[in-house]
């Protein structure tokens, strides 16, 4: 029988893999689902613990894919992260156990980029500091807020969510700028422009760039002093892209004019405190893509792969397909395929 460990505290389990859990669990006959035993996140030596004689783990994001992990849990052959960041998982320590690394299908990119609009919007319309002005009983000063027909968004990055946010501010009456080393556009709608002229132009600033060392700080000092006085900067990607030093330093000294993020340096990619605490930036706890329909997507991903791999298939999403040693050891194991 296969065994499954499930690292999702029972919380996060209602919430993000309920009905995926329950379809694991029906396939009685073939598979036994070994759960979280604590009441919070496990660390890498309690996962080693509980996932014991585990062939697959699926690991919730709170669970790191450590080196350790991979040396110790002697009976893996799968490990499972079933949403697209994998930044945490140690693929070359997988590899070199023979363990296969399995990602989830993209489906954030929708609720993500819905995520900017709505905190562009909040900006443009002070939303949040007007809310708990009147909450409190006093009556919100009334700034004029800024219209996004008419305004200027510069997307930084156009890939999946760039590009699909890139098509929605057209249709808001906004001029979008891009840039992208990597990417054409071809939309006539879309000015795909320098960097520098982005950075120049732009009323809304939203760095949607891959995190990796190339675009590590890419909002930095230099960048900032080419943004206009009046910017709002919106980040909905990773904190990663951004120098919150200069960042913060800029805003105290009104080179920035509002501040929305959803995303930092914090724990779980959380916007960092000493940014999230500053009077008038809007900040959220990485909830670009909570939404059901991301959730359920990105789960129901473990379980196609679970299935592909009881019908003897290579599980689609391998992130390094050479390493399936101990898969097809395991199919011999139990007389799959």
């Amino acid at each position: 029988m296969l065994k499954i460990f499930l690292s999702h505290n029972p919380e996060d389990l209602g919430v993000y893999f309920k009905k995926a859990y329950e379809a694991l669990t029906a396939l009685t006959e073939k598979v036994e689902v070994v759960l979280n035993p604590e009441e919070r996140n496990l660390t890498t030596e309690e996962v080693i613990e509980a996932a014991s004689g585990c062939q697959i783990v699926i690991c919730h994001r709170a669970t790191s894919g450590a080196r350790k992990l991979f040396e110790e849990l002697i009976d893996l052959a799968v490990f499972i992260r079933p949403q697209v960041d994998i930044s945490d998982v140690d693929v070359a320590a997988a590899s070199a156990n023979n363990i296969l690394v399995l990602n989830s299908v993209p489906a954030f990119v929708p609720a993500t980029a819905e995520m900017a609009l709505a905190l562009m919007l909040d900006l443009a319309r002070d939303v949040t500091a007007s809310t708990f002005e009147f909450k409190a009983g006093r009556m919100p000063p009334s700034p004029m807020g800024r219209q996004l027909n008419g305004s200027t968004a510069g997307i930084i990055g156009y890939g999946a969510i760039g590009s699909y946010l890139a098509d929605k501010l057209v249709a808001l009456g906004m001029r979008v700028l891009v840039t992208d080393p990597y990417a054409t556009c071809s939309s006539e709608e879309i000015e795909q422009v320098s960097l520098e002229t982005l950075l120049r132009e732009s009323d809304f600033v939203l760095p949607l760039a891959v995190a990796n060392d190339e675009t590590e700080n890419l909002i930095n000092r230099e960048a900032i002093s080419r943004m206009k006085p009046d910017v709002y900067f919106v980040n909905v990607s990773r904190g990663n892209l951004v120098d919150e030093e200069a960042l913060e330093e800029a805003y105290r000294q009104g080179r920035v004019a509002k501040i929305a993020m959803d995303v930092g340096r914090g724990t779980d990619q959380r916007p960092s405190s000493h940014l999230a605490e500053l009077e008038g930036v809007v900040a959220t706890p990485h909830l670009g893509g909570l939404t059901v329909q991301n959730a359920e997507t990105q789960a129901w991903s473990a379980v196609e792969q679970v299935e592909a791999i009881l019908k003897g298939v290579m599980p689609p999403r391998a992130v390094n397909p050479d390493s399936d040693s101990r898969l097809k050891k395991l199919w011999q194991e139990l007389g799959i395929g």
